[in-house]
Formats: structure tokens, C-alpha cells, sequence
């Protein structure tokens, strides 16, 4: 049985230095593109693996970062897995991935217990523990590196990808006024998500713009979860003069709202038009699917774990775009309404 190759092989057979081999494997500056090819070949013809221990015992880092979460949409939570994982992978890094509850008293001290007890090398935060100001103030005390999803909060300060979440309210609104939508209902989701209050502030925007008033009885709260999405839209659905269509903050409770409306009979998009946000897996799983605003979550994700790990980049915020897909659960207003 053959032993498991050296990094002493990889460095002979590249031509370079212990110390070389260890700056391309730990992809740092300052290496030149012929340099790090040749080590790149010599790796690949080896198939060597870097131990972690190893790469552990060579300097001060553990390889090792954490993704913290808490968020009641399992698509979403589930994307940002996989592009953070996947970026941690690629970079050689080991992704840890735990689960917070931002109302909990002892959410700091449970991440910096992490924190001490994995040695990790930095942090990946989604919302909404991005915006936990308690738990950045105690991260920037302690020099901890972190990177944020979506921030709501210090939007200039730190490392963080992000995207335009008013703009895109504002386009999935409008995108319902050009059907003839007058009466638009929006289902929020919870508090702790600037995103949901920046979707809200998207939608009053497109109603201003286009000369229509604001009605608060036509915002409901949600919490983003399918639960939230039925009891919002039956609240919304019970009234004598219903909205012709429902903008919900997210696809799990516009998901929630289309169960209504077929419990009530209501024929989507024909009486009612229903639309969500974020594009995720079950968008197109329901019928009619929805129409909704494509949120690059795992992109996000990807370019977090990028800018955190990656020493090439020297970005330190990345917006990406977002895309109206239009779809089935929406159409034209219902005649006199």
C-alpha cells in the first residue's frame, strides 16, 4: 500500500519551497501565476490532501470557520449552505454550520464559547443574527473576522455581500400595478429582518410613485414562515373588499397564501394574483407557481465566504443583482376592480 504523498513531494516535484507549496495551499499574495500553476499540477498529479492538523501545526490558523443562522425558511437556510460550503471547500477550509436563536439571552456567550472551543478562523453570519448588535460589538472587541449576508445594520462598516432588497420590492410592485393592481396587500416578515422592512419600504415606494395610496390595513405581519403566509391571507381574504393581489415577503408565505386561496376557491391569478420573493425551490413547486423576485442566495453565501478567505480579493462589500420571474400566480387586475 502506497504511503500518502508529502508536502516534500509536491515541493520537489514543483521546483519550490516548503514555504512556496504553503502559500499556494493557504492561497495567500504574493505568489506568481507560473509558481502557483506549477504547484497546482504538482498537487493535482500527486493527489495530495493537506491535513488539517498539519496545516494547523504549521501556523495559527484551524481552518475552520462557522456559518451562524437562524431563519424559518428551510430553502433559504439550506442555499446559503451550500454556497457558503461550497466556496469553504474550494478555499480549504472546513465549514461548521450552527444554529442561533437571536431572542436567546446567552446567544453571545454561545458563539464565543464556539468560538474558543473550535478555534475557528473566522465566522459567516446570515441574517438576522447579522444584525445583533450585542453579538458584532463583542466579534470586533475580540478581532474576530466575520463576514455578513445581508446586512441591515453597519452597512458600511466590516465585510459583508449583500443585496438591493428595496429596489427589488419596489420592481415585483410595480411589476403588479402594470397588471392593473390597485388594492395590493403585502404580507411582512418578521421585525428582526431589515429585509423585510426594506421589502415594505420597496412597495410603498412603487405606490407612491404611481399615485396610489398607502392602505396600513393592507399590511399584515408575517413571520416568513408557511404558517404566518395562511393566516395573514385569511385574514386578508375574510374581508368584503379583498385585494386582487398579495406581494408576500417571502416565497414560504406566499406559499402559505396560495393554500388559502384554493381552500377558499378563489382562482389565482384569475380573482386573485399572489406573488413572493426569493426564487426559491418551492416557487416553482407549487401551482400555480409564483411569480417572485430571484434572490441570489447562494451567490451571497459564495461571496461571504469569498471575501472572508479568499487573500486575493481586496473588496470588502459585494452587492449582486436581483431578477423579476415572472410566472403563473400573477395576471391581469379582475374587471371593475
Amino acid at each position: 500500500m502506497s504511503s500518502r504523498p508529502t508536502i516534500k513531494e509536491v515541493s520537489k516535484i514543483a521546483g519550490v519551497s516548503f514555504k512556496t507549496v504553503s502559500r499556494v495551499l493557504n492561497n495567500e499574495k504574493h505568489v506568481s501565476e507560473a509558481t502557483r500553476r506549477r504547484v497546482e499540477e504538482a498537487v493535482a498529479a500527486l493527489n495530495f490532501r493537506p491535513s488539517h492538523a498539519a496545516r494547523t501545526l504549521a501556523g495559527r490558523k484551524s481552518f475552520q470557520v462557522a456559518l451562524l443562522y437562524d431563519n424559518p425558511s428551510p430553502y433559504y437556510i439550506y442555499h446559503v449552505q451550500i454556497g457558503a460550503t461550497q466556496r469553504c471547500t474550494e478555499l480549504g477550509y472546513r465549514l461548521l454550520q450552527q444554529p442561533c436563536d437571536i431572542q436567546s439571552p446567552d446567544l453571545v456567550d454561545s458563539v464565543t464559547a464556539l468560538i474558543d472551543e473550535a478555534h475557528l478562523d473566522g465566522l459567516i453570519i446570515s441574517p438576522p443574527v447579522s444584525d445583533v448588535t450585542p453579538l458584532l460589538d463583542e466579534l470586533d472587541r475580540r478581532g474576530v473576522a466575520y463576514v455578513r449576508i445581508a446586512p441591515g445594520l453597519r452597512r458600511g462598516a466590516g465585510l459583508h455581500a449583500s443585496m438591493d432588497d428595496i429596489a427589488a420590492g419596489r420592481e415585483l410592485t410595480e411589476h403588479l400595478i402594470g397588471l392593473g393592481h390597485r388594492a395590493i396587500a403585502f404580507i411582512q416578515g418578521p421585525a428582526s429582518h431589515i429585509s423585510s422592512s426594506d421589502r415594505l419600504a420597496g412597495y410603498r415606494a412603487a405606490l407612491e410613485a404611481h399615485g396610489i395610496g398607502f392602505q396600513a390595513d393592507l399590511v399584515v405581519q408575517g413571520d416568513y414562515s408557511f404558517g404566518s403566509g395562511r393566516a395573514a391571507a385569511r385574514t386578508l381574504l375574510a374581508r368584503a373588499h379583498r385585494p386582487t393581489a398579495i406581494f408576500a415577503g417571502n416565497d414560504d408565505m406566499a406559499a402559505g397564501a396560495l393554500a388559502v386561496a384554493h381552500e377558499l376557491g378563489i382562482a389565482v391569478p384569475g380573482e386573485l394574483s399572489i406573488a413572493g420573493f426569493d426564487d426559491s425551490d418551492l416557487a416553482s413547486a407549487v401551482w400555480p407557481p409564483l411569480t417572485t423576485i430571484r434572490q441570489p442566495v447562494r451567490e451571497l453565501a459564495y461571496a461571504a465566504a469569498d471575501l472572508m478567505l479568499n487573500t486575493e480579493v481586496d473588496e470588502r462589500q459585494v452587492t449582486l443583482g436581483h431578477a423579476l420571474v415572472v410566472r403563473s400566480s400573477t395576471g391581469p387586475a379582475p374587471a371593475g376592480r
